[in-house]
């Protein structure tokens, strides 16, 4: 198994988006951490000859991270047409041997059904936006009907929320570790050029 820091170097050539909506909250996930939460995922036989389904993978970060350990196959699920063009272009330059489908869909709706055994990973809305509240209740639900795991990250102090809800699913929260999460400045609300927000990954099995 390759080292999470050659996991990080080889996703460092993947490019975020375009035109980021911020009513989508399109944070592309830093390399670093979609390398962290791929090689704990690998780390636990989350990911070789598995399907990974990335929800909402914006510009793939998280799906090619995946593609690069082993799987049998990877799904990346994104509404934005824009952002999986960027993501196909993303696919070329990281040059990883598994077979990716992008497919354009909501990810709380989800129009596929996936191989088994999948691996959910995920970097959901993290509901900041006004009337984007508990946007990453959707995301969890739909990784609770296709997953036998799921990986989510999430923003700080929402681990009461996750907890909770993942309980009422009849899934358990396995692992629970906090993260930094670089966001460089993109939407005109922003005042820094960039800034580390605390972020929390959850592993979730599900029954």
């Amino acid at each position: 198994m390759a080292s999470k820091r050659s996991l990080a170097a080889k996703l460092g050539v993947v490019t975020g988006f375009e035109n980021p909506q911020a009513a989508l909250e399109q944070y592309p996930t830093p390399p670093e951490l979609a390398a962290h939460v791929v090689h704990l995922a690998d780390l636990h036989g989350d990911v070789d000859g598995r399907t990974v389904l990335d929800l909402g993978t914006g510009t793939g970060m998280l799906a090619l991270a995946a593609a690069l350990r082993g799987p049998a196959r990877v799904f990346g699920v994104e509404l934005d047409r824009a952002a999986l063009a960027t993501a196909t272009q993303n696919e070329r330059r990281v040059a990883a041997s598994a077979p990716i489908h992008w497919v354009q869909a909501d990810a709380t709706r989800l129009p596929l059904s996936v191989p088994d055994p999948v691996t959910v990973v995920m970097n959901p809305p993290f509901g900041a936006q006004d009337g984007n509240r508990n946007a990453d209740r959707g995301f969890l639900s739909t990784a609770g009907r296709v997953a036998d795991v799921s990986y989510s990250l999430h923003n700080a102090g929402s681990q009461e929320f996750v907890d909770a809800f993942v309980s009422d699913e009849g899934g358990e929260v396995t692992h629970a570790f906090a993260a930094d999460f670089a966001i460089d400045a993109q939407f005109d609300h922003h005042t820094e050029a960039s800034r580390d927000i605390d972020a929390e990954v959850y592993r979730i099995e599900w029954t």
